[in-house]
């Protein structure tokens, strides 16, 4: 079958159950069975697929129709213009959570500064900023092991050696296993903040990815709570605690930053106008958190 001819076809199929953005997935799919960039397909919409070619672009296929995340097939998914690997130990990066980054970089003098993120993942936030600002000391952590390995590949491939060499992942449950000397001047987070009855569990690619990345006590605010609450003991002076979060979470965020003494508290809104990252700046005189 030839590629124009295939690609309608499983468009067209993608649409029929619901898939977002049918077209796009059906590409990177096929792009990714004949290992090509995406400008081959319109270069080449005539070409026929062999018999192998084909039955693995079905397979694959066949999943996606399912459900199953085009991430997950691919073993890849582009952030900050960098493929990170993905696996199913991890939640896969979305494009929202640029704006994490974007902040933190503005938030900074580009000068040197020692960062931690909480909860890598694939180590998409921490790699994008140790891209960007190679003088910065980064040091990325997660609970899983899986994910703390997946993190250590992405940065071995993705970052150039002098970049590496001022960038860490470790195995830590949020700060557990992190030394309090030097502090950091920036920890970043995009911990899990779904309540457990939250219908976007049962919807899209969130029905593939692991519970424990996207689930979280109190309504989804358990993590940033404990986070705010020990995050005093790890920041310096004037430092920056910023997280990603759900739409309608920001204000409950900058309540419980206000209540543990945090100045400078904003929120940020994501490409499509809704509150995404919130953060605030630790203070020379730390307020008792109110008991909730």
């Amino acid at each position: 079958m030839q590629i124009q001819a295939l690609l309608r076809e499983a468009t067209a199929a993608l649409a029929a159950v619901g898939v977002d953005t049918p077209q796009l997935d059906a590409q990177v799919l096929l792009m990714n069975v004949l290992e090509v960039p995406r400008s081959y397909l319109y270069t080449w919409p005539e070409k026929s697929l062999t018999a192998a070619q084909l039955e693995h672009f079905q397979q694959l296929l066949e999943q996606r129709l399912s459900g199953v995340p085009v991430a997950y097939l691919t073993g890849f998914r582009e952030f900050w213009s960098m493929a990170f690997a993905v696996s199913e130990s991890t939640l896969i990066p979305r494009p929202d959570t640029e704006i994490l980054v974007e902040t933190a970089l503005a938030l900074l003098p580009n000068e040197p500064a020692r960062v931690l993120e909480l909860g890598t993942g694939t180590g998409a936030i921490a790699i994008a900023l140790a891209s960007e600002r190679p003088h910065w000391q980064v040091t990325a952590v997660d609970v899983v092991p899986a994910a703390v390995a997946l993190a250590s590949k992405n940065a071995e491939r993705l970052l150039h050696e002098a970049q590496r060499s001022q960038f860490q992942v470790m195995l830590s449950d949020w700060f557990s296993a992190v030394e309090n000397k030097p502090r950091f001047q920036l920890i970043v987070s995009n911990p899990p903040y779904l309540a457990s009855n939250d219908p976007h569990l049962e919807q899209g690619d969130v029905r593939f990815e692991p519970r424990s990345a996207l689930v979280a006590e109190h309504d989804g605010l358990a993590d940033y709570e404990r986070i705010i609450a020990q995050s005093g003991d790890y920041l310096c002076a004037d430092g920056w605690l910023l997280f990603e979060h759900g739409c309608e979470q920001g204000a409950a965020l900058r309540q419980r930053l206000a209540d543990a003494g945090f100045s400078q508290i904003q929120t940020w809104r994501d490409y499509a106008g809704l509150e995404r990252v919130t953060g605030g700046q630790k203070t020379l005189q730390k307020r008792p958190i109110k008991q909730r």
